[in-house]
């Protein structure tokens, strides 16, 4: 605690720490939420998941959702028995040991850092087609995509409430104008009048459904992260749960809602056709025709804010987890440094930036696309170490309780577990095998792409025997329990 002086003057702690209590159920699922983008989601990704599964696209949504809700079960039973804040490699960790923990800790680290940086370019090229859209000017993005580093480098380097906060306003934004699309066609009745051929079986029983469901379960990622929030969270016994329930849940059923009222604004039987026409423009079309043009305008510009949003969210998601190896003694101690009066990991945010800018310029001084490039080839092995991050943590489910005493049940520590396991595995198959529609590369770049996640991961292995050889000391302790 800060000690008040006889002159009045505050003192900051002798040892600063991150703000234990900060964050509630909503705050958490804010970081959530915004990670995944909503927004950009669906007016980006969605027409494609529509142009090639039709009318039965938002039942992949919902079916991303149920698998993911049932990985959450064991995920959030093992968070009231592992309080350290390495997340994903803690609980690794304490299922499949240390050397695949030590293996998962890198790999999540690298795969957070590729999920955020290459959204700077996503940044970069979606700010500018705006700003030619609304005001007919051509900008450059690598400034605006440096420019969006150092504001995301500000707003982690303030409070985790003050980004609690932000993000509270920035996804209030991005989900409004999407409500305010779907109330427009619900109240104009769509195009032919209201329809739910969406979810009949033969509708979503279509060869086009694997690649649907390869689209929605990336819709989800960084979902997990409401664990690495659980020393900053209120009650994180209650919290952290709830806030994983809520995330996924609202995730599923509004991706699901928002896609099928998009559907209906052009009717069941011309909506193919409309995807294929212009994708890009599908859900403006849409928010111009029963809304109005100034609520197209708006989508545009709360499309630029909710990549911010997600550049934010993931950018506190990574200082933790830095902070978390550099306690752990796996990273330099300065990355553990915490700023004396806004609790946050400053010194990890600095770093995270820095490593930020670089690739940013790396990819600009070789002429690369923001989009086609920076964001989708750094951005998918990010994905796809997430996606193996998950079905790592739901095999070490029931492998830790096999070897601890405790009084959960057998659905919350086997089957649940299980379960989520074998679906994590069909949908990894399934975004590898749909891997061009991520990245329209060819297939030896789509090559590099798939390997790089368990290219890392082995990295990380070889680690885990050089600390044990190296320092045994850092080896032994590597995500133990904290002191209470």
């Amino acid at each position: 605690m800060s000690v008040t002086t006889s002159s009045g003057e505050r003192t900051p702690p002798a040892t600063a720490t991150l703000r234990s209590g900060s964050l509630g159920t909503a705050d958490i699922a804010f970081f959530v939420v915004s990670a995944a983008a909503p927004l950009t989601v669906m007016a980006g990704v969605a027409p494609l998941a529509i142009l090639l599964g039709g009318v039965g696209a938002p039942v992949g949504y919902l079916l991303a959702g149920l698998t993911l809700a049932v990985f959450a079960v064991g995920f959030t039973t093992m968070s009231r028995h592992v309080r350290s804040g390495g997340a994903f490699y803690a609980y690794i960790t304490r299922g499949l040991g240390r050397p695949v923990g030590i293996g998962a800790a890198l790999l999540a680290l690298v795969g957070y850092n590729g999920m955020e940086i290459g959204v700077y370019g996503l940044l970069g090229s979606t700010t500018r087609d705006t700003a030619h859209t609304l005001f007919g000017a051509d900008l450059p993005w690598l400034p605006i995509s440096l420019a969006g580093l150092l504001l995301i480098g500000y707003g982690g380097y303030r409070s985790i409430d003050f980004g609690a906060k932000v993000l509270g306003v920035l996804l209030v934004a991005e989900t409004g104008i999407l409500v305010l699309l779907a109330g427009g066609v619900l109240f104009k009745g769509g195009a032919h009048g209201l329809s739910l051929t969406s979810f009949d079986p033969g509708n979503v029983l279509v060869p086009g459904t694997a690649a649907v469901l390869a689209f929605a379960f990336a819709a989800f990622t960084g979902f997990e992260s409401t664990v690495i929030y659980r020393r900053e969270a209120r009650d994180p016994q209650r919290t952290v749960p709830r806030a994983t329930y809520a995330a996924i849940g609202f995730l599923g059923l509004f991706y699901a809602f928002i896609v099928w009222t998009v559907i209906q604004a052009f009717g069941d039987a011309d909506i193919v056709a409309a995807a294929g026409k212009n994708p890009a423009e599908l859900f403006f079309t849409a928010v111009t025709t029963y809304v109005g043009g100034w609520a197209a305008d708006l989508m545009h510009v709360f499309i630029v804010t909710s990549v911010l949003a997600s550049l934010l969210a993931f950018h506190n998601a990574i200082n933790r987890y830095a902070l978390a190896l550099a306690e752990e003694g796996v990273l330099p101690k300065a990355l553990g440094r915490i700023h004396p009066r806004h609790g946050s990991p400053y010194v990890a945010g600095i770093a995270q930036t820095v490593l930020g800018a670089v690739v940013v310029l790396a990819f600009a001084a070789a002429g690369a696309d923001p989009y086609g490039r920076l964001l989708l080839w750094v951005n998918t092995p990010g994905m796809i170490g997430l996606f193996l991050l998950q079905l790592l943590a739901a095999i070490a489910v029931p492998c830790y309780f096999r070897r601890v005493r405790h009084q959960e049940g057998v659905l919350r520590t086997v089957i649940a577990p299980v379960t989520a396991a074998v679906l994590l595995a069909t949908a990894i198959v399934l975004v590898v095998d749909h891997i061009d529609l991520f990245t329209g590369a060819s297939a030896t770049v789509n090559t590099v792409l798939v390997v790089t996640a368990p290219a890392v991961f082995a990295v990380g292995l070889a680690l885990a025997w050089w600390l044990r050889a190296r320092r045994p000391d850092v080896y032994a302790d590597f995500a133990a329990e904290p002191a209470e």
